[in-house]
């Protein structure tokens, strides 16, 4: 379709608005004709008009056209709705041509069907309902699918006809300007006039520097990052715009506000009219106050975690070091325990027999030194730490000062604490009084107060610090307009909203429907499981000296499926990585996911979007990706980024490529798209990033983790960047709730990094089996809801009774959380980082706790009976672990080092290597079809057993390197004949 100015729909959102289906059931469900219907059509004389005035009731009633309106749209009316309505009338379909070529017969049976129907055709006063309704879906969203489809629901519901598409896109646009100006209207409607001029303010200093200063948020684990952060902090609150302006605007919109504000340079929002202009700013200072607060709170996190990190590494270096003065005394203690012990037999003196074995003076030394290596043993890592007060002071007053903690009755005492240090440090005294709250633990209240009963500074303010920390990661204590340290009820969705989420997840309201079920089951499974144990009839599997031992599966394809990959492989067309892009986004539309952040438009650049993609999944960088490129310029790179490439546009497209490679016969072949899995997979970044990017695992480098979920079907659908110190469980459920594809996962692999009894919980009360691979296997246990004695020959496998107690009591909490993570309210990870984050245990942590270890038992004995299971597993974990290897020879320019400091920039790098991949299996999926199809026409048709062991993730025929030509790649998409040459074999 030409481009055209007012364009609101795309061509796929047209064709699911306006085209007629063709499905047989579906034209029976909407297109079947009753008896008053065949009784009017009867009344015509000719078959010709019967036939018409049918399609014309069909349409009419069903779609709310005229057989005019989609011989204009379509071109023709489809074949299938003419056969079928025919049959109905045991007519033939081809006295339709007649028909269609006399256009005042076809206005002149329209008219009279929609008298017959109650129905009217618009006309130009309808116009001002179109664009009222369009203003009222476009309240929420730009999206323009919702918006014209409230107008064509607003039109049937007064029963008028459609106009034409064009007619419908034009009131959308009208109404979704005048939702726009409403918006900004009632964002600004409460401000001052000196509010008004300080926002304006921020772009007549330096054309908008002052504005990219303040959106410019420091990362770097450094106190400079705090001031710099504070400073900022200040501006903004000077500017003075309230926390709830714009209240009454919809939170879409005011997100969209946020988003345009966020990811725009100044000078494009300079580009806006002045109202949506001021409207932006104020969204974004709102946001920006909050996002300032979380990362000073992030940064003071880290900077807290290294000191007393750095406090037990330091206690651990000073006792290595001491190793051999321990071994010496040690073997001195040794002679001094047999000089005592030969002196007592003897019955001599046993102090004369110290001072002639050892000597006492000896002794008197070693006591001494005995005493310093057992107050080092025992030395408490919050004394090392305040070593690092001097650090502390750089950034703890700057908080204090300008953060407001607030908590519920439980932690009263540890804002009260906060409080008194901001006093000491507004007044400049330096002696903390005698009754000054201690919340935190007994042993530091011992360490804090001194012999002489006065109270270390240093001590106190060092334990307060780390206290509140504890306490505002898991919610007890949380801080006025933040976003991210938030208290913990506000995560949750009420109960009044979350009651039909649960209704729809099946789960029972109450905890005691929920635990006779379980209970009886359970006790099942785990009776015929001891039953089956005893008797040797679990495959693979037997018990030892108590102690489980299981067989690993074997996984590996045998010699015959590897001859087929290899053939397969060697079949593959030799393509360029640019001109692989170019096929993938033409048969599939993907680029429609990038739109213009302003307009809402798709880019007309294909070259420079792909380019901008291809920078990100490689590691190059836009500077060093235009160097290498024809068909691109720099320039054309920065604004496409700065335009269309977000996260959010990142995840738009990959579900759209996801959903195109789901639909391709071929890719039933290895698998049905119902079951995934996930990992996370290790990059180094930059050389000064956070001592808390350190996995000891990974070596002494800093870095960070993708970690991505892979459909069985070898699709990544989901990509999220973890801290390489970060637990990888509570991001399991991001994935698989908020991937955005039509995939329908219903179970999910993961290593045992990904297991938590938790994430056993959680997901089963989603929807979603999770099967992890658990190294630790043998050594966890089973849980039982009744006593142990019932279940002979298995009792050293069985822990403790599950509290089902806990459950009861906190079964509606356990409700509301699972809704809120269903609704996509908050993000499981946050939900059970803060759960995890309890110094003492949050109840509903323990609930879901104890839910879990019954969903894991469950899972432990599908495991052990289930040798398919296990199989299953290792096959989908293999998945992702092919995905690694792929990832590792696209992503190599830097030495696979990437220095990106932010999360945003970092999601940016992981998304769009994650959309090559997915590209790649895409373009390779195609290819492996017509290879099968290559082997079938010469007789030689691959078994689909061995087949389902070829893989779509192979590389070696990619060009990953070299000058990226986009102009030629842009002019050679087309099917490429397979690589014959390359088979290996005659035909």
């Amino acid at each position: 379709m030409p481009a055209r100015e007012h364009v609101l729909l795309s061509d796929a959102e047209r064709a699911t608005l306006f085209r007629i289906p063709t499905d047989p059931d579906e034209l029976a469900r909407r297109f079947t004709l009753e008896q008053p219907d065949l009784d009017l059509i009867g009344q015509r004389r000719h078959d010709r008009n019967r036939l018409g005035v049918a399609l014309q009731f069909a349409l009419i009633r069903h779609s709310g056209m005229t057989l005019a309106q989609v011989l204009q749209i379509e071109g023709d009316v489809p074949r299938p709705l003419v056969t079928f309505i025919a049959r109905q009338l045991s007519l033939e379909p081809s006295v339709l041509s007649d028909y269609a070529s006399r256009p005042q017969t076809m206005t002149d049976h329209a008219r009279l069907i929609a008298a017959t129907t109650n129905v009217r055709p618009p006309v130009r006063g309808d116009v001002a309902l179109m664009i009222a309704s369009a203003e009222q879906a476009a309240a929420a969203t730009d999206a323009a699918l919702p918006i014209a489809t409230a107008i064509i629901e607003a039109l049937r519901n007064v029963d008028i006809l459609l106009p034409m598409p064009s007619t419908i896109e034009r009131a959308g646009i009208a109404g979704r300007a005048r939702a726009r100006k409403n918006a900004a209207g009632m964002m600004v409607a409460d401000l001052s006039s000196m509010q008004i001029g300080r926002i304006d303010a921020l772009f007549v200093e330096q054309n908008g520097a002052r504005l990219g200063w303040l959106k410019t948020v420091p990362v770097a684990t450094k106190t400079d990052s705090v001031r710099n952060i504070v400073e900022r902090l200040r501006v903004v609150r000077a500017i003075g715009v309230p926390h709830d302006a714009g209240a009454c605007v919809h939170p879409n919109r005011r997100h969209q506000f946020v988003q345009e504000g966020r990811l725009s340079p100044a000078y494009l929002i300079q580009r806006y009219t002045m109202p949506r202009r001021r409207a932006i700013i104020v969204a974004l200072l709102i946001d920006l106050e909050a996002r300032l607060i979380d990362a000073a709170l992030d940064i003071a996190d880290k900077l807290i975690g290294s000191m007393f990190r750095r406090a037990t590494t330091m206690q651990q270096r000073r006792y290595t070091a001491s190793s051999r003065e321990v071994a010496r005394l040690m073997r001195l203690f040794r002679i001094t325990i047999d000089t005592l012990a030969q002196a007592d037999e003897d019955g001599s003196d046993p102090i004369a027999a110290l001072e002639a074995s050892v000597g006492w003076p000896t002794l008197m030394k070693a006591r001494g030194q005995v005493g310093e290596i057992a107050d080092l043993v025992e030395q408490d890592p919050l004394v090392i730490a305040g070593d690092r007060y001097a650090t502390l002071r750089k950034f703890a007053p700057l908080l204090i000062e300008m953060l407001e903690f607030q908590s519920g009755r439980g932690s009263a005492a540890s804002v009260k604490a906060i409080d008194l240090l901001r006093d000491l440090n507004a007044s400049g005294k330096r002696d903390v009084p005698a009754d000054a709250p201690m919340p935190f633990r007994k042993e530091w209240r011992r360490l804090v107060v001194g012999a002489d009963g006065r109270i270390n500074r240093r001590l106190y303010e060092t334990a307060t610090m780390a206290h509140i920390r504890n306490k505002l990661r898991s919610g007890d204590i949380w801080v006025a307009r933040s976003s991210g340290y938030r208290r913990f009820d506000s995560y949750l969705l009420p109960a009044e909203v979350s009651a039909p989420i649960v209704a729809g997840l099946n789960l029972p309201p109450s905890a005691d429907a929920w635990l006779a079920e379980r209970t009886s089951s359970l006790d099942q499974r785990l009776k015929r499981f001891a039953h089956n144990l005893s008797n040797g009839r679990l495959e693979g599997v037997r018990l030892a000296d108590g102690r489980l031992q299981i067989t690993p599966v074997r996984t590996e394809p045998d010699s015959d499926a590897k001859a087929l990959g290899n053939r397969i492989d060697g079949l593959m067309p030799r393509i360029r990585i640019t001109e692989l892009l170019h096929d993938v986004a033409s048969e599939t539309g993907l680029l429609a996911g990038f739109t213009n952040l302003r307009t809402g438009r798709q880019s007309d650049n294909h070259n420079a979007l792909l380019a901008a993609i291809l920078a990100d999944g490689t590691n190059l960088g836009l500077a060093r990706m235009a160097a290498a490129s024809q068909g691109v310029t720099r320039d054309q790179l920065v604004w496409t980024k700065d335009a269309y490439v977000r996260e959010d546009s990142y995840h738009r497209a990959l579900a759209i490529l996801v959903d195109a490679h789901h639909r391709l016969p071929i890719a039933s072949t290895w698998g049905t798209g119902t079951t995934s899995s996930s990992d996370g997979q290790f990059f180094r970044g930059g050389k000064r990033m956070a001592v808390g990017d350190i996995n000891a695992r990974y070596g002494v480098d800093p870095g960070f983790s993708f970690y991505t979920h892979v459909s069985d079907q070898h699709a990544p659908y989901n990509v999220t960047v973890i801290s390489a110190a970060t637990h990888e469980a509570p991001y399991v459920l991001d994935g698989l709730l908020h991937h955005g594809s039509s995939l329908k996962i219903a179970e999910h692999y993961t290593d045992t990094g990904g297991a938590t009894d938790h994430v056993f919980a959680l997901c089963a009360m989603l929807g979603f089996r999770f099967c992890p691979r658990l190294r630790d296997f043998p050594d966890r246990r089973l849980a039982t809801l009744g006593p142990v004695t019932s279940y002979p020959g298995i009792g050293s496998l069985l822990g403790k009774r599950v509290k089902t107690d806990t459950i009861r009591e906190h079964w509606g909490e356990v409700l509301r959380l699972v809704a809120s993570l269903k609704a996509g309210h908050v993000a499981p990870s946050a939900m059970l980082r803060k759960l995890a984050a309890y110094e003492r245990q949050n109840q509903i942590d323990v609930a879901l706790q104890e839910i879990g270890k019954i969903e894991r038992t469950f899972f432990m004995l599908d495991w052990l009976e289930n040798s398919d299971l296990r199989r299953r597993c290792q096959a989908g974990l293999n998945k992702s672990e092919q995905r690694h290897v792929l990832t590792q020879a696209i992503c190599t320019f830097r030495q696979g080092r990437i220095i990106d400091r932010t999360h945003e920039t970092l999601q940016y790098r992981a998304s769009g290597l994650n959309l090559v991949i997915a590209a790649i299996v895409y373009w390779n999926s195609t290819y492996i079809a017509d290879a099968v199809r290559h082997l079938q026409s010469i007789g030689q048709a691959p078994d689909p057993a061995l087949l389902a062991h070829t893989s779509p993730v192979g590389w070696e025929h990619i060009a990953f390197s070299g000058d990226f030509l986009w102009d030629r790649a842009a002019e050679t998409v087309r099917r490429k004949p397979l690589n014959f040459a390359g088979e290996g074999y005659s035909s």
